[in-house]
């Protein structure tokens, strides 16, 4: 019969939850969180009277709020430069809208007019990253 010592189990478990430790440290320091960028962009009023929104995708997306005018279609530019994460798919559920975006390039997608008080909700594949157009 083999005995191990409380000693030595409570020693084992203090290893056990410092390599814990040390592992989740280095990779937060390999990884760091992504940081909501939660700065207001306005739409840009083209020629043709549509308004465009220009976004970047990767690691979330940046800015991360619009104001848009009411009443007036819009197209939501979307670049992405080697973007491998769940930020290279994009959903706006209220429209109906899912776009699985290329590693690297720029994708247009047209959003019909929106009335006043409107606020679409953009989200990543997963739900983790999000920004909003509110339409005034």
């Amino acid at each position: 019969m083999i005995t191990v010592s409380t000693d030595l189990l409570k020693r084992l478990g203090f290893i056990s939850i410092s390599v814990l430790i040390i592992g989740v440290v280095i990779f937060l320091i390999a990884n760091p969180p992504a940081v909501a960028d939660s700065k207001t962009s306005n739409a840009e009023v083209q020629t043709d009277g549509k308004q465009l929104i220009s976004i970047t995708a990767k690691a979330g997306f940046k800015p991360n709020s619009f104001t848009a005018e009411s009443n007036k279609p819009t197209t939501l530019r979307v670049t992405t430069k080697n973007t491998f994460d769940c930020s290279s798919s994009i959903s706006i559920p209220s429209l109906g809208i899912s776009k699985t975006l290329p590693m690297t390039g720029v994708t247009d997608i047209e959003l019909p007019a929106q009335a006043a008080g409107t606020k679409l909700l953009g989200t990543c594949s997963m739900g983790m990253y999000s920004f909003t157009i509110n339409y005034t």
